[in-house]
């Protein structure tokens, strides 16, 4: 469809040509040519930019709306109707937790009830996608997955068509966010002893370049169906023998900052599909002894954002039930989060939201460089909801 810009354009350039033409024929060939002079004419306004549309958005939230986006809430599948209040309190997203049955026309039913209820911008709708054991949407419209390793060995072109006609399932749903694919690298040989990765053949191999190609194609053929992917889990849980999720002080004692298997995530993120990248909550002693990484300024701003390059959105693995973050209080780790440089707190529960909301709003009070921090997080994930076109104009 045609801009205002652009319609304006093309009637001064029409109003331009009849004008010389009626000049040209109502003058004779041994009449001098009369000088003819154009009014000036402004110039067409220049078509707003994502940095435009940005601060449009802004102007119309409050700092709690605004802290509000950084939020990423967990929806259960069995009970998808609880997700409508979550929708109204202004939330950036909602995940959907679980496995399902649903059709895809259902799921795509109750993404859009979300959607009209947001007083917001768009929601991001996100879900695990993976493939074999982590295939959170099974019903009619979804095809069974291969796991990450069965789809690691597949010929590019048939990978790249899988991923996109997995793509374009989600997008059917009303989905716009896969927390895939997986990152991580499992060494050959160890995959039974590392618990959250290899023992459920999560991993697209055991070497960081066929990671690094397959998950590549993967995050491409989804961006080509219209859903933005998660490069997770950095800087790494393919050398851990504990799941985060279920067990606290996880570490990776080996895991250094210039490992391959930690700079194929910068590889990755360098792509026009524009992927997140997700934190563990696992200890990194060789790169920060003190901290967990998702808490950590070394991990995500020093690391991730400085060293390597990443200047997108950055969300967090689960704040919110993860057994590994139960000693620090929920407010708390929304507020760690985003001072490592964070982007988008994601929380299961949801029943925590307005907690974190209400910490990182008494810190931003308090402390004008964690405001500053928080400015550039709401600008971060506004950005890239333009870009995925859920922002309005």
């Amino acid at each position: 469809m045609p801009t205002a810009g652009r319609q304006r354009g093309t009637a001064a350039l029409l109003c331009l040509l009849t004008a010389l033409a009626t000049a040209c024929s109502s003058s004779s060939p041994s009449s001098p040519r009369a000088e003819t002079t154009t009014p000036n004419s402004a110039p067409a306004p220049e078509t707003p930019g994502p940095e435009d549309r940005v601060d449009d958005v802004l102007t119309g939230l409050d700092r709690r709306s605004q802290v509000a986006q950084l939020f990423v809430a967990g929806v259960p599948l069995d009970d998808l109707a609880s997700g409508d209040a979550i929708a109204q309190a202004g939330v950036g997203g909602l995940f959907m937790a679980g496995r399902s049955e649903l059709p895809a026309t259902d799921l795509a039913a109750i993404a859009a009830r979300w959607q009209s209820l947001s007083p917001g911008p768009d929601l991001w709708v996100a879900v695990d996608q993976e493939g074999g054991a982590v295939q959170a949407l099974r019903g009619p419209g979804f095809e069974p997955l291969p796991s990450a390793l069965a789809q690691g060995v597949l010929p590019p072109p048939e990978l790249a068509a899988l991923a996109e006609t997995m793509g374009a399932s989600l997008a059917s749903a009303g989905i716009s966010l896969d927390l895939a694919p997986v990152a991580d690298v499992v060494p050959p040989g160890t995959e039974a002893a590392n618990e959250p990765i290899g023992s459920f053949d999560r991993q697209y191999g055991g070497t960081a370049e066929a990671v690094a190609t397959a998950a590549g194609t993967v995050v491409d053929g989804l961006d080509r169906s219209g859903v933005t992917a998660t490069l997770k889990h950095f800087p790494g849980l393919g050398l851990v023998d504990a799941n985060t999720d279920t067990t606290a002080d996880v570490t990776d004692p080996v895991t250094g900052p210039d490992d391959p298997q930690v700079t194929l995530f910068a590889e990755l993120a360098d792509s026009p599909a524009d992927p997140f990248v997700m934190v563990s909550s696992a200890t990194y002693p060789r790169i920060d002894p003190d901290e967990q990484a998702a808490f950590s300024p070394a991990v995500v701003t020093r690391l991730l954002r400085e060293q390597l390059g990443f200047e997108g959105v950055v969300i967090s693995d689960d704040l919110g039930n993860a057994r590994a973050v139960q000693d620090v209080p929920p407010g708390d780790r929304a507020v760690r989060f985003l001072a490592a440089g964070g982007t988008l707190v994601l929380t299961v529960d949801p029943a925590l939201v307005p907690e974190m909301i209400d910490a990182v709003l008494a810190r931003d009070a308090a402390d004008q460089s964690f405001a500053a921090t928080v400015d550039e997080a709401v600008r971060t994930a506004l950005l890239a909801k333009e870009g995925a076109g859920l922002l309005p104009g």
